[in-house]
């Protein structure tokens, strides 16, 4: 990936230019893009992996997310200084375009996908160390936020997913508080590096959320992320 030329993207003999450079600017073109996923999906998860029409609407937001498009955010009402919550029925995409969207812009940090699951699972074995663990300063995007089971290590009860949610959302405000001493000339630029960013993807609704986490954790949540949400009627794509 060449640092100056990051909208275009090579995969094998294929180059995908998914935009034009003018001045310091890329300006990104969403068929372009969406092209591109179509493509990048086939190699990641398989020959029949596709992007759906009905899921424009979704991917345009993300996309528009992924690329710090920070002017069109404003109008779709996204706030690219938060993470996304990515929210759906079983089987709708969720875990995968988190996987995929990363790709669109290679020149950024990315984050590691990790099964909320399998976080409760590590706490079980290791204890308290798991939360500091992931409140850490790494990027993550916790997948199926919600399923998880009850952590228990010697036979104290933990909500190890609402703890280290607190524990990111703390991490996010100290992010938060160092970028608001940077000057305007560097938020105009659009430089969002000193941000330690949350995603996650979850089956819940907001209701049921409130009730697997509590108020506190819901409220703080909301401070987090950005919701996006496909259509509770989308289809089961893994079918």
């Amino acid at each position: 990936m060449n640092t100056k030329t990051p909208h275009i993207i090579q995969e094998g003999i294929l180059e995908y230019k998914l935009g034009e450079l003018k001045g310091n600017r890329i300006h990104y073109d969403f068929e372009k893009m969406l092209i591109y996923l179509d493509a990048k999906g086939k190699l990641l998860f398989g020959k029949n992996f596709k992007m759906h029409k009905e899921d424009e609407a979704i991917l345009y937001k993300l996309c528009t997310y992924f690329i710090r498009d920070v002017e069109t955010c404003k109008k779709l009402k996204i706030d690219p200084n938060k993470g996304i919550l990515l929210s759906g029925p079983v089987g709708c995409g969720k875990t995968s375009l988190m996987k995929l969207l990363p790709h669109i812009v290679p020149h950024q940090k990315t984050y590691n996908v990790i099964p909320a699951r399998n976080i409760a699972f590590e706490f079980n074995n290791k204890g308290f160390s798991i939360i500091e663990h992931y409140g850490n300063n790494n990027y993550y995007c916790f997948d199926d936020l919600g399923v998880e089971t009850t952590g228990r290590h010697f036979g104290k009860d933990c909500n190890v997913m609402g703890e280290i949610l607190l524990s990111r959302y703390d991490l996010f405000l100290k992010t938060n508080d160092f970028q608001s001493v940077i000057s305007s000339a560097v938020e105009k630029s659009h430089n969002f590096k000193n941000r330690i960013l949350t995603h996650a993807t979850t089956n819940l609704n907001a209701k049921e959320l409130e009730e697997r986490y509590g108020i506190r954790v819901r409220s703080r949540m909301r401070q987090l992320f950005n919701l996006i949400a496909f259509d509770q009627k989308s289809i089961d794509k893994r079918v």
